[in-house]
């Protein structure tokens, strides 16, 4: 069988996806859900799943890249990045992405380059730029349970949950059109305080943050709650989602030049 490439698949943008520290019996491993792999190939991109990097290592990365993605994940964000103690110490941590993933995001966003944060992926950009997070979202006073429950068939916890409201003139109707559309809902923690310069692109029914954007930054970038990743072949939304940010990726790499690692300080 041959092993050849053709031309175009050699030119894929790289898309960055951080992966998660993750004790597996007695050792230690850096994983990435197979569904962000994937979504990334849908997006027409190449995949580099990233184990959890020093801060000192960003530049090193971004300069290989032409994209981040931020996956979802079974781990929270510790709540020291946005000044607050553990509110359930049952609930995973991920200390080793969360010391790389920050400053990752903002050296991004600080770039330009396309980034597509999902879930935890919304919710540490949010910290990243100075947000804070709600740590347990069913227990804040009128909004809703986000959380899928443990014993549901996993195509029961992936399938629509609620409504989103698009919110008008920002990223999200750009790519997707004012309707409102139904989504997946599977997280414990939510936006409590955006981070300041942030815009809103969707809201929950309960009013919660879904979506946001950084308009300050030059390139494309989204970060929602929900999970596009999840069969996203099958879904009109997530394809439509994945397009934008691969079609942004694309524009990231045909720019770049044998200077294009050298950013200026801003």
């Amino acid at each position: 069988m041959s092993t050849t490439t053709s031309p175009l698949e050699r030119n894929r943008p790289i898309v960055l996806v951080p992966a998660c520290s993750k004790p597996i019996g007695h050792h230690a491993f850096h994983v990435a859900g197979r569904k962000y792999v994937d979504a990334v190939r849908l997006a027409g991109c190449l995949p580099l799943v990233v184990p959890a990097a020093a801060p000192q290592e960003v530049g090193a990365l971004l300069a290989i890249a032409d994209g981040v993605l931020l996956t979802g994940s079974a781990s929270n964000v510790h709540p020291r990045h946005f000044g607050e103690a553990v509110h359930d110490t049952a609930l995973p941590l991920d200390e080793a992405r969360d010391t790389w993933t920050l400053p990752l995001i903002r050296e991004t966003l600080r770039r330009g380059m396309p980034l597509l944060g999902i879930c935890r992926g919304l919710q540490e950009t949010n910290v990243a730029l100075g947000g804070a997070l709600h740590q347990a979202v069913q227990e804040q006073p009128g909004l809703a349970d986000h959380r899928s429950r443990d014993a549901d068939p996993v195509e029961v916890q992936y399938g629509p949950a609620h409504v989103v409201h698009v919110q008008r003139g920002g990223v999200l109707e750009a790519v997707l059109g004012p309707a409102d559309f139904q989504v997946n809902s599977l997280h414990g923690q939510g936006i409590a305080r955006l981070a300041d310069g942030l815009r809103v692109e969707a809201r929950a029914p309960d009013g919660l943050i879904e979506a946001f954007s950084d308009p300050r930054s030059s390139g494309f970038n989204l970060c929602v709650q929900w999970h596009p990743e999840w069969q996203a072949a099958d879904n009109p939304v997530s394809r439509q989602l994945l397009a934008a940010f691969g079609q942004a990726c694309r524009r990231w790499r045909d720019a770049r030049s044998p200077h294009a690692d050298h950013v200026p300080e801003t």
